[in-house]
């Protein structure tokens, strides 16, 4: 699959607003700081990530503590599994205070709000960053989430999904509300703005309902960017149906090839022009200034792994109380049709081999919670960035969310060493493209309805 010869690799940081990274094992690591709790925390991987020349800071994000495994929060909180959860909207302000150029990407269910807070939120965030943020659109995973919520039980999977496909609609028709000229300021003869260029929406869908306008003008990028990572069937729909960067998850170059090119033909078959979809795999990165020193460095991370950690967060992903039943007993086709996580779900049954696998083959076969879970990039930085050009121009990505196995050491080695080697290829920028999350994704900058022009499913307002 040959590629332009200028053709440039994003860089995301996959963060948590938490005590870890992705990885729980981080906050036990001898080198990772631990005041997770203040603005100079985040400040500071967020400079180290500019000096990058990082396309975004991206959080992910649960809107409960992982207290499935056991019925119980206690082994989450005694071993810090995830145990701390902040808002990561707020952090991302305090971010942006100390950068100009890094977008900043935060998470944010579409089960659990509604679509004129996020709408509102996401577009005054973006006005506030002078056009920086991007949208994580997820639909959430679990019953926990679900009760402090006061709701019963989580919704089903297909479900899910077709509510935030209506929510889509919602958001991306409020963020339409104000044309790019709407505002006049004319101080002298008292015009604010043009009303005739200010819409009301009048959503009505089967699952929400938003009347409008949307009392905040569009940013200087038009609409903060949209990030989705849908790996199930459903979930791969919605992603090309909606997405402008998708986070995708594979173990290997050969699985990642296949992966991208579907992603690339489900965009096109929506309707939708695939050179503006961006697909970036996540991957653990270790570099050294020697490869012993890198693989040194791979063992230290992991030895601060635990059982728990795997268990705590298996529960988590696929609201299934692992504690309840035998380590070994298979999972009947029903319990397994229940779990949330379908993506997961289908990975272990295939690694394992086995049509009903248990909850040893769950932990085996997803490797959940350890550092053998996805694909490594180790070694010196030759070496990793003989890896991430391998990927990029073999076909399998646009780029690469970087995960943290200790924070902020991850970022500062991955910067300090890798960064350069990657531009001294042209495969990195030296500078930044613009002042927008958009233009430095090569992202177009939407025109207001664009969405229902592109979008063949979209519901007239």
């Amino acid at each position: 699959m040959s590629k332009p010869k200028n053709r440039q690799m994003s860089l995301i940081a996959f963060l948590q607003a938490q005590n870890c990274s992705n990885y729980v094992g981080s906050w036990r690591h001898p080198a990772s700081m631990t005041d997770f709790m203040t603005p100079e925390y985040y400040q500071r991987i967020a400079r180290t990530l500019e000096d990058g020349k990082f396309d975004m800071a991206f959080f992910d994000d649960r809107l409960a503590m992982p207290d499935i495994y056991g019925d119980d929060h206690r082994e989450t909180v005694a071993n810090g599994v995830r145990a701390v959860k902040m808002d990561p909207t707020t952090i991302l302000m305090a971010m942006a205070c100390a950068t100009t150029h890094l977008g900043l990407g935060s998470t944010y269910s579409t089960t659990y709000y509604e679509p004129f807070h996020v709408a509102r939120l996401f577009a005054t965030l973006d006005l506030m960053t002078k056009g920086r943020v991007a949208w994580n659109v997820v639909t959430s995973l679990n019953d926990s989430e679900a009760h402090n919520f006061g709701r019963e039980e989580h919704l089903e999977h297909d479900l899910r999904y077709d509510r935030a496909d209506e929510f889509m609609e919602a958001v991306l028709g409020l963020w339409d509300s104000w044309e790019d000229d709407a505002l006049i300021l004319d101080k002298a003869s008292g015009r604010f703005a043009d009303p005739d260029k200010v819409h009301r929406l009048n959503y009505q869908g089967k699952y929400f309902k938003s009347k409008g306008p949307l009392p905040v003008p569009r940013s200087t990028q038009g609409h903060p960017v949209i990030l989705q990572a849908g790996a199930s069937g459903r979930g791969m729909t919605f992603a090309s149906r909606w997405a402008e960067l998708v986070f995708a998850a594979y173990p290997n170059l050969e699985a990642g090839k296949k992966t991208y090119a579907s992603y690339k033909k489900s965009i096109a078959d929506a309707g939708r022009d695939p050179d503006l979809v961006k697909i970036a795999p996540a991957v653990k990165f270790v570099v050294g200034e020697s490869e012993a020193h890198a693989q040194d460095k791979l063992a230290l991370a992991a030895s601060t792994s635990r059982p728990i950690d795997g268990l705590s967060l298996l529960c988590e992903v696929l609201n299934v109380d692992f504690a309840a039943r035998p380590y070994e007993q298979p999972f009947t086709d029903a319990e397994l049709a229940a779990v949330s996580w379908h993506s997961l779900r289908d990975k272990v049954i295939q690694a394992s081999g086995k049509k009903n696998p248990s909850v040893k083959d769950f932990v085996e076969a997803s490797a959940r919670g350890t550092v053998k879970e996805g694909p490594n990039f180790v070694g010196t930085p030759t070496q990793v960035a003989d890896q991430m050009e391998d990927w990029f121009t073999g076909g399998a990505c646009d780029g690469f969310v970087i995960q943290a196995l200790h924070v902020p050491g991850s970022y500062e080695d991955f910067t300090r060493l890798v960064v350069p080697e990657l531009q001294r290829r042209g495969l990195h920028r030296k500078e930044y493209a613009g002042d927008t999350l958009r233009e430095n994704l090569g992202l177009p900058r939407p025109n207001a309805g664009d969405w229902k022009r592109t979008d063949k499913k979209a519901v007239a307002a």
